[in-house]
């Protein structure tokens, strides 16, 4: 006896793209995407409110601008750390989507979510390595380009 599956046809069957495509589409639940859009964009421009509100205090605190700017980068991305530590962060991805992964608190989260995730691996072969696996390569990037870059100008005389 041969084993069916929905169709008549054998497990052992290949689809074609053209039938995977009708068999995917048929079960895909379709996305809120007017609600998805919304919470994002919330949440996403509630963050930066918080940001601006945060470099406000340090502008009134005696900072210039781009002191306060510097130090509302190091507060956000402190807050993005710490919130994901605490499992506060994962849960308001999961509510407010997009909207939390843009923000530079979206940056601090995928950085400690991973270490996190394989801290009872050790404090090196888990943490510290796990760290970087998505920010890394954004990281590294970030510093061969601008060295790169420091270099040509300085070669061209343009510093």
């Amino acid at each position: 006896m041969t084993e069916k599956t929905e169709g008549g046809r054998s497990p052992s069957h290949e689809m074609t793209r053209d039938e995977y495509a009708r068999y995917v589409g048929g079960r895909a639940k379709s996305s809120p995407s007017i609600k998805n859009v919304t919470l994002a964009f919330v949440t996403g421009g509630a963050i930066c409110a918080l940001g601006q509100l945060v470099s406000g205090l340090w502008q009134s605190s005696g900072l210039d601008r781009d002191g306060a700017a510097a130090a509302t980068s190091v507060t956000m991305i402190f807050l993005g750390a710490l919130l994901t530590g605490l499992g506060i962060y994962d849960n308001l991805a999961k509510f407010a989507g997009a909207g939390t992964a843009v923000p530079i608190t979206g940056f601090a989260n995928a950085v400690a979510s991973p270490a996190m995730e394989f801290r009872s691996e050790g404090l090196v072969t888990g943490t510290a390595v796990k760290m970087f696996t998505i920010a890394g390569p954004v990281i590294v990037y970030g510093i061969v380009a601008s060295a790169v870059y420091g270099a040509a100008l300085a070669l061209l005389g343009w510093s």
